[in-house]
């Protein structure tokens, strides 16, 4: 039944316009998902790892123009917010003083091609949901596009698969929930698929630097390019330290039956190893999803393997339509673009500062980006000004969705400058000059001052 399935989805993929590239790939993974593949990383096969810090590393000024001036930038942009309520691109969001996350990109990149004399070409991967209202978003931006370059290409799209037979599945009441991205992996696929990848070879690119456009704090630093360039490494991921918000998240380790690093997933982690994914002292790093890559390593490793780089597969289990658990259950065939670093030999690490990852996943993410935590200087560079990031926690029931987090900050977020941790229980809005002192804790059957500001009146909603 599988290998018909395997043909189904075949043609379901050319119907739809998919790259054949990108049909071989979801072939590649098919296949191993029909002979039981799992994923799974287990953690007897694996060691911690140790790592270099990019702040005692030297590279020179030179060194690093130099590499800034031959490095393009890609951002991932394929993502909905639907967690958050959101039906548009999730850059869109307002970050700050009216800014997007698409505001904030671009200016950050203009800056540093006019302080470095350098191109710094952007490219966002796009999904067909999102295109439209990022290029429109970015049309302001007369001078964001170079030339011979388009300023976006197309993530691949993929059938969901009903876990009782592997064949693609139907739902003619909603037919775009019969389809799914394969992941941020696929960036490889569309890289080489659009013609991208050879096109910024051709113009005399040495590097790109791919991260995730809700992540403001991955800059293309000339310092960590200069870093890479120096390395002569294929291919690098920037590391962070990770703290207790990190728990259920990927780490990095080292596979010991070849010494290769590798990225460990949630998803790839067997259950009974759960406990040892969430020990901070073992595993203690964790990916930014900002990666460095020399362009012709990938152009070389991609036609050496036929296009399919061979990446973890991850199996993802869900319900057809994510929001009734009536619908089917189906699977997802996904990748991880980090996964890469266990396919390129001298692949690479380097812990960075925490100012370097601030994702924005959920809207306690987004409380902290809109606080006083950081500033945001005329570079555009997100700076820590706080001791440390706090940790966030809102009651789900009343500020998980975009439109009603707003609603309960009509003044904006408070200062959280001083704050250790924020816990809300309930249904609290916040007022005009409200402070986050320490670690305070809102329960939806009390009032609380919160230091200097104003005395916040809750309800058990």
């Amino acid at each position: 039944m599988g290998s018909a399935g395997l043909e189904m989805a075949r043609a379901k993929m050319v119907d739809a316009g998919v790259d054949p590239v990108a049909i071989e790939t979801f072939a590649h993974y098919y296949r191993l998902l029909e002979h039981g593949e799992t994923g799974l990383i287990a953690e007897s096969a694996i060691e911690p790892v140790d790592i270099e810090r990019l702040a005692d590393t030297e590279v020179s000024a030179d060194v690093a123009a130099d590499a800034l001036r031959h490095t393009a930038i890609i951002k991932l942009n394929g993502g909905l917010g639907t967690s958050m309520g959101m039906d548009r691109a999730k850059s869109l969001l307002c970050v700050r003083r009216g800014l997007s996350f698409l505001d904030i990109i671009a200016r950050q990149v203009l800056h540093l091609r006019e302080k470095y004399d350098a191109p710094l070409p952007l490219l966002f991967m796009n999904s067909f949901r999102t295109r439209e209202d990022t290029l429109e978003a970015l049309a302001r931006y007369d001078s964001l596009q170079v030339d011979g370059l388009p300023l976006d290409f197309l993530q691949n799209k993929e059938p969901k698969l009903l876990a009782k037979d592997l064949t693609p599945a139907s739902f003619p009441k909603d037919p775009d929930l019969e389809w799914c991205p394969p992941g941020h992996g696929d960036v490889y696929t569309a890289l080489r698929g659009s013609g991208v990848l050879d096109q910024l070879i051709e113009q005399g690119f040495h590097f790109v630097f791919i991260s995730n456009s809700d992540n403001l704090g991955a800059v293309p630093a000339p310092e960590v390019a200069g870093w890479f360039a120096q390395s002569g490494a294929p291919f690098a991921i920037e590391a962070v330290r990770r703290t207790p918000s990190d728990k259920k998240g990927g780490h990095f380790a080292r596979r010991k039956a070849d010494g290769r690093l590798v990225l460990r997933e949630t998803a790839q982690t067997p259950k009974e190893d759960l406990a040892a994914l969430a020990d901070l002292e073992r595993h203690k790093y964790t990916s930014t999803n900002n990666i460095w890559i020399d362009l012709r390593a990938l152009r070389d490793t991609l036609d050496h393997r036929d296009g399919v780089l061979g990446l973890p597969l991850i199996r993802n289990e869900k319900h057809l339509d994510p929001s009734d658990p009536s619908t089917p259950e189906v699977i997802q065939i996904e990748t991880a673009m980090g996964a890469a670093i266990e396919v390129f030999e001298g692949s690479t690490l380097i812990e960075v500062e925490r100012d370097r990852f601030v994702p924005v996943k959920t809207t306690n993410d987004l409380l902290v980006l809109r606080s006083d935590v950081y500033t945001i200087g005329p570079d555009f560079v997100l700076d820590l000004v706080a001791a440390d990031v706090p940790y966030v926690e809102l009651d789900p029931t009343h500020y998980k969705l975009v439109g009603e987090f707003d609603k309960r900050f009509p003044e904006g977020a408070p200062s959280m400058a001083k704050a250790s941790s924020l816990k809300i229980d309930g249904d609290w809005t916040f007022g005009h000059g409200v402070a986050i002192v320490g670690d305070v804790a809102l329960e939806a059957d009390s009032a609380q001052r919160v230091a200097p500001g104003e005395v916040l009146t809750g309800t058990d909603g």
